[in-house]
């Protein structure tokens, strides 16, 4: 059975003129929690959320490449529920004491403060680090990611609606 995630990217490529052919870089849920995952996934989707982090530590702990402008993440609120895609536009890395305070703003998180940005990536990184085998550190390196929102339209019949 295909499921929603892989229904809404082929939608997606649908929506081109001609025929397009390419692969989507992952599927990303916002967040630590399914509950951040619900709460984030609109800010992105509205254009609110325009950057976010993660921990290279963890991408490499993973086996997975760190993200690289032209990528395309599809969006989701829950574990095959996609929102929308989105274009990675800018990556720089960071340690997390040093991200710039602009990141804080993009991130459209919490009340938009580097405070309030501060408090839900040092979460973050405990959460991965502990995950991961490492010990957090203020100077843990973080792939500080821009985006764009390139695709926002609602997924037709998902799998449990689909018409006869």
């Amino acid at each position: 059975m295909t499921s929603n995630v892989d229904r809404y990217w082929e939608q997606y490529l649908e929506s081109f003129p001609t025929r397009v052919t390419r692969l989507y870089a992952g599927v990303t849920p916002f967040g630590i929690t399914s509950e951040d995952a619900r709460a984030i996934a609109p800010l992105v989707r509205d254009g609110i959320k325009t950057a976010t982090g993660g921990l290279v530590w963890a991408n490499e702990a993973d086996g997975k490449p760190g993200p690289r402008p032209g990528d395309l993440w599809i969006v989701i609120a829950g574990a095959d529920e996609p929102v929308c895609i989105i274009e990675t536009t800018e990556v720089r890395i960071f340690p997390y004491d040093e991200v710039p305070d602009e990141y804080a703003w993009e991130g459209g998180e919490g009340d938009r403060s580097v405070r309030d940005w501060r408090r839900i990536y040092w979460k973050y990184i405990v959460s991965e680090c502990n995950r991961i085998g490492r010990e957090p550190s203020l100077k843990a390196p973080l792939a500080m990611e821009r985006f764009r929102v390139v695709y926002s339209e609602p997924l037709r019949f998902p799998a449990a609606a689909r018409p006869p």
